[in-house]
């Protein structure tokens, strides 16, 4: 739950400092900051297994997205995971569908495929991205649930 706290001390800063010179009516609902990140721009952050796991467990968590293979998928992954094979040729097709304005939380097997995901995601206007520091490996070494 600590990872939890930190997370939305975070994000209630980056919506302070986003919405300082806006109108009062145009800000931010301070009640908004457990359930998104700020809209206005990109918004992307590194996360280990624990604060993905409490953001999972919001009222309106990130669309979790793996990109690893169908078949490392298939081994196991986190309830609820869309698969989107980041070693695919149509990756970015795929990704240009998804809609820009939902919080993504995007992990591989260690990091790697997802950490050169995220240039995609940035390119393509997305505003709000979290992603799994050692993906699905650090998720199960923290004793995680996943499914097949």
């Amino acid at each position: 739950m600590n990872h939890l706290k930190s997370l939305a001390i975070g994000i209630s800063a980056c919506l302070c400092l986003s919405n300082c010179n806006k109108p009062a009516e145009d800000r931010a609902d301070p009640a908004a900051v457990k359930q998104a990140p700020p809209q206005e721009a990109a918004f992307l952050k590194d996360i280990d297994a624990a604060a993905a796991a409490d953001l999972i467990k919001l009222q309106r968590p990130p669309i979790v997205l793996d990109v690893r293979t169908p078949e490392e998928f298939a081994g196991g992954h986190i309830e609820g995971a869309t698969n989107i094979d980041f070693n695919d040729p149509g990756f970015n097709d795929a990704v240009d569908k998804l809609d820009r304005a939902q919080p993504y939380l995007i992990h591989c097997r260690s990091g790697g495929r997802s950490g050169r995901s995220k240039d995609v995601f940035t390119e393509l206007g997305f505003t709000a991205i979290y992603h799994l520091d050692g993906g699905m490996i650090a998720w199960e070494e923290a004793g995680l649930p996943t499914v097949k």
